[in-house]
């Protein structure tokens, strides 16, 4: 979870409050993607219109054309983890963000899911992160899919960050996922055996409370 919010809180960081709503409207008509208006978003999200404005010219700023493709969300995503290979998750979490499958991210693609990510209620974080493990999208998670997830971590936060793994390192860590969340032992987790463990569980709920007011 941390991965995911706190790589996206980096980037509104660096955007400046300066500009006025007459600023915005104009930009909003010169990409070729003219995302949904701020009243409309403002009730779809949990962001006031400032925020909004403000996580638009961020986003205009990386994606001048109004939408981001894979290949250039990958870019924007490995900056931020220079001494490992980011690529593969950040196929998965492009695949969170596409929610559609259009091959694309829209800005409301992005304000929706980071709504999720920093302001939704705890079911609604575990169900975001829940449908990023299931690569699949069968409503379940199992352990190959788990496995690839943690691969793609471990290769992203590079050898710097787990410079003596073994090889059996990824096994173990869903090892222990599977004997913590698989309650009923049938070699898959269901959405309502990851969200109650995830709740069980003091650390994982320290961290969906991390990034709330980044913004």
């Amino acid at each position: 979870m941390g991965l995911v919010m706190g790589t996206f809180s980096m980037q509104t960081k660096q955007v400046s409050y300066h500009k006025d709503k007459a600023d915005d409207d104009l930009e909003m008509t010169m990409v070729c993607h003219r995302p949904e208006g701020l009243d409309q978003l403002e009730a779809q999200t949990n962001f006031s219109k400032r925020e909004l404005q403000v996580l638009y010219r961020g986003f205009k700023n990386e994606c001048p054309s109004g939408v981001v493709n894979e290949e250039t969300f990958k870019q924007i995503y490995s900056q931020f983890f220079p001494h490992g290979d980011a690529s593969t998750y950040a196929h998965f979490l492009f695949n969170a963000f596409d929610s559609a499958h259009t091959g694309s991210i829209k800005f409301e693609d992005f304000v929706t899911a980071l709504s999720i990510l920093l302001r939704g209620t705890v079911t609604e974080k575990l169900q975001w992160t829940f449908n990023l493990y299931d690569i699949n999208r069968d409503g379940y998670i199992n352990k190959e899919e788990m496995t690839d997830i943690v691969r793609a971590i471990y290769d992203m936060m590079g050898k710097y960050t787990y410079p003596v793994l073994k090889n059996d390192a990824p096994k173990q860590h869903v090892d222990a996922f599977f004997q913590k969340m698989d309650k009923n032992r049938d070699g898959v987790v269901t959405l309502d055996e990851f969200i109650l463990s995830c709740q069980e569980d003091e650390n994982i709920m320290r961290s969906l409370q991390l990034f709330e007011n980044v913004i």
